[in-house]
C-alpha cells in the first residue's frame, strides 16, 4: 500500500468526524497523545492483525508509534481491562481509530469462542469452516485469526488437538497449512448421481489424498455408509477413509427418531439425558440433524461392521454451547468442521478506544478512569 492508497482507504472507511478532527488539529496545534484500547466483556487478545496495520502506517507516512501491549497475544483478559496502549502524534493517530479497532474487537471474541469449543473436546480435532459465513474477506480474516488465537491456547494449555486447518487456503497459515482443507460439497453427489460414484470421482481425481465422504445427500446415511466402506476396505486398513454427516435439522439420519434417539443415549450416557435440559439441548442430544444420538448410532453401525478404523467428521451448527453439551455426553466423534466461532451478538465485539493522556497530562472523559490502570 502507498501512501496515495492509503489516504484514499482511510478517506472512505474512516469515521468522518476522525476526519475533521484531524484538521482541526493540523490548523492549530498537534501533541503527543495516548489511547487505551479495551473491550466491554471477556475476550482473548488477539492484536496482531492491528499491529500489522499500524506499523504498516508508520512506514508509510514515516512517522512512529508506541505500542504497549498489556496482554500477550492469547491471555485472557477481562472485561474494561485495557488490551493496549497506543501512543503518538494526535494528528496521525486520530483517523486510525475505526479500522485498528475493527482489526481487534471480533478476532478476540472468535478466539475466545475457539477456546472453549478446543478445551471442552480435547480429543476432537476441528477444521475452520467460516469463509461462507462471513460478509466478505476481511471478516474472513479476523474470524480465521481468532480461531487459530484460541487453538493455540487450547493446544498449550490443555495439549487438545484444535483446529488443524481451513477450508480457504488464504487463512490456512494461520493453521500452519500450506493448502486448504476439504474435499467433496453436496454439489458433486448431486453431480455423480449417488454417494458411492462421488466418492470414486474424487478417489479417482485425487487419489494420493485420504478420502471423506459426505453421506446425507440421499438421507441414506447408514446404507451410504456402509455401501462405501465395503467398497473402500484398503483405504480402510490404511486409515485413510472418513464419513462425514452433516445431516439438517429437517430429519434424522437414516434408521433413527426420537424415540430411538433417546434409547441410545439411554444405553450409553444416561446421566446426560436425565438430567434438566432445554428444548435446544434436547434438539442436540436426540433431535434431527446431527444430534449426539446421530454420531453414536453411526459409530455403532461402523464398529459393528468392524470398520473401527473409519473416523467421523461432524458438521451443522457446531457452536460453543454444542460442543460443551457433546463434551458432557462423550460423543465419539473425531473432527468437527464449523465456524460457528463466529459471535453470535455482534454487540459484544465492539472494541474501544479512548485518550487517556495529552502531551504528558492525565485526561479521560468522566467514567473512564479505570483506563488509568496499567498505563
Amino acid at each position: 500500500m502507498k501512501n496515495n492508497e492509503l489516504e484514499k482507504f482511510l478517506d472512505l472507511n474512516t469515521d468522518h468526524y476522525f476526519k475533521k478532527t484531524k484538521h482541526i488539529i493540523l490548523k492549530n496545534k498537534d501533541m503527543q497523545v495516548t489511547y487505551a484500547v479495551f473491550m466491554r466483556r471477556p475476550v482473548l487478545f488477539c492484536p496482531s492483525l492491528a499491529i500489522k496495520w499500524l506499523r504498516k502506517i508508520e512506514k508509510i507516512r514515516n512517522t512512529k508509534f508506541h505500542i504497549k501491549m498489556c496482554y500477550e497475544e492469547g491471555e485472557w483478559v477481562g472485561a474494561g481491562e485495557p488490551l493496549m496502549f497506543l501512543s503518538g502524534k494526535f494528528s496521525q493517530l486520530v483517523e486510525l481509530e475505526t479500522t485498528y479497532l475493527q482489526l481487534i474487537g471480533p478476532a478476540s471474541v472468535a478466539a475466545y469462542n475457539a477456546f472453549k469449543m478446543c478445551t471442552d473436546l480435547p480429543n476432537t480435532a476441528f477444521m475452520a469452516m467460516d469463509a461462507r459465513h462471513c460478509a466478505g474477506a476481511d471478516m474472513h480474516e479476523l474470524m480465521a485469526y481468532g480461531a487459530s488465537v484460541g487453538s493455540n491456547k487450547a493446544k498449550k494449555e490443555l495439549n487438545a488437538k484444535g483446529f488443524i486447518g481451513s477450508s480457504c487456503k488464504s487463512t490456512s497459515y494461520f493453521f500452519k497449512n500450506e493448502h486448504a482443507l476439504g474435499t467433496m460439497p453436496h454439489a458433486l453427489i448431486g453431480y455423480a448421481g449417488s454417494t458411492l460414484n462421488a466418492a470414486k470421482f474424487y478417489h479417482n481425481t485425487f487419489p494420493d489424498e485420504p478420502l471423506t465422504v459426505l453421506v446425507d445427500y440421499f438421507g441414506k446415511e447408514i446404507s451410504d455408509t456402509l455401501e462405501v466402506c465395503k467398497y473402500y476396505e484398503k483405504l480402510i486398513k490404511e486409515k485413510k477413509l472418513f464419513i462425514r454427516l452433516d445431516t439438517h435439522g429437517g430429519r434424522y439420519i437414516e434408521g433413527l427418531d426420537m424415540e430411538k434417539s433417546y434409547n441410545i443415549l439411554e444405553k450409553f450416557n444416561p446421566n446426560c439425558i436425565r438430567t434438566y435440559r432445554n428444548e435446544q439441548e434436547l434438539k442436540w442430544l436426540v433431535g434431527a440433524g446431527v444430534s449426539a444420538a446421530a454420531i453414536i448410532y453411526l459409530r455403532k453401525i461402523l464398529d459393528e461392521n468392524s470398520y473401527t478404523n473409519v473416523k467421523i467428521i461432524a458438521s451443522s451448527g457446531f457452536t460453543p454451547a454444542k460442543c460443551k453439551l457433546f463434551s458432557v455426553a462423550k460423543v465419539p466423534i473425531d473432527i468437527i468442521g464449523t465456524g460457528s466461532y463466529i459471535p453470535d451478538i455482534w454487540e459484544e465485539t465492539y472494541a474501544t478506544s479512548d485518550i487517556i493522556r495529552y502531551n504528558g497530562k492525565n485526561l479521560v472523559k468522566k467514567g473512564r478512569e479505570f483506563l488509568f490502570k496499567n498505563k
